[in-house]
């Protein structure tokens, strides 16, 4: 089983690796990465080196480019869930600018925090407002709230390469059931199935051996392909469509 986890781990980071392209802006690096923003456009971040460190940015797009498409983060609790995410991630808020700072040591750990911020961010928020009433996130803590199903929101685990996962809820073991990792996906698709298989694949190995991953995905706004559910499963994490959320309840509440 371990050979097996090793050998995915090893094709991810050899994926991620081959996918990277990078480019000389004035004094930046543009470093373009394999990820798909919602408009289906790799992401992109700048690294400049600063005084024997180096600072990453995305130079604001993703943040502009949702309010372009008119999704406004001014509200105090979309604010409140910006920075609770960013925080997760050690990520921070200059004007609109996502940005990390990062030394030759920890320079792919910082990178790998700020592109899945990024990531959490644009899945969150990538609807306008007037598309949809509320986030998935929020739609999820209601129907969680709703159902008395006890979790922590927001933890992060660092994995066994020594990158930081932030998940969306965790719900503690019980005499009936193991501890329960839940991820939520707003925005279902290769990348983000992809996203959240790496994270728990890297996660598991230093969590208790039983604990298991859920992964709730919104089928309101758009159809669930049969290659996202296959993706989950292969790396068992366990798809949860919201449209069927409460077949699962009593799995999740106990």
């Amino acid at each position: 089983m371990i050979q097996d986890i090793q050998k995915l781990l090893d094709t991810y980071l050899i994926w991620l690796k081959d996918k990277t392209q990078l480019r000389q802006v004035t004094d930046w690096v543009e470093i373009t990465t394999p990820y798909l923003d919602r408009n289906n456009d790799y992401l992109q971040i700048y690294a400049r080196k600063d005084k024997g460190s180096y600072v990453l940015t995305d130079d604001g797009q993703t943040i502009g480019d949702l309010e372009q498409s008119g999704c406004r983060l001014n509200s105090p609790k979309r604010q409140d869930l910006l920075k609770m995410t960013l925080n997760g991630f050690g990520v921070q808020l200059h004007d609109q600018r996502l940005e990390v700072n990062a030394s030759p040591e920890n320079f792919a750990l910082r990178k790998h925090n700020l592109l899945q911020a990024m990531l959490a961010v644009n899945d969150m928020f990538y609807l306008s407002v007037p598309m949809v009433a509320s986030l998935f996130y929020e739609d999820v803590v209601a129907w969680l709230d709703l159902n008395d199903i006890r979790y922590t929101p927001k933890v992060k685990f660092t994995g066994k390469t020594g990158y930081d996962h932030l998940f969306d809820f965790v719900i503690p073991k019980s005499r009936q059931q193991p501890e329960r990792i839940i991820q939520t996906i707003n925005r279902p698709n290769r990348d983000t199935a992809q996203s959240i298989a790496f994270s728990w694949v890297d996660t598991k190995e230093v969590r208790p051996p039983d604990s298991k991953a859920y992964a709730f995905i919104n089928d309101l706004e758009q159809d669930v392909s049969s290659a996202v559910i296959d993706a989950l499963w292969s790396y068992n994490v366990n798809p949860v469509i919201w449209s069927k959320r409460d077949e699962m309840r009593e799995e999740l509440v106990a």
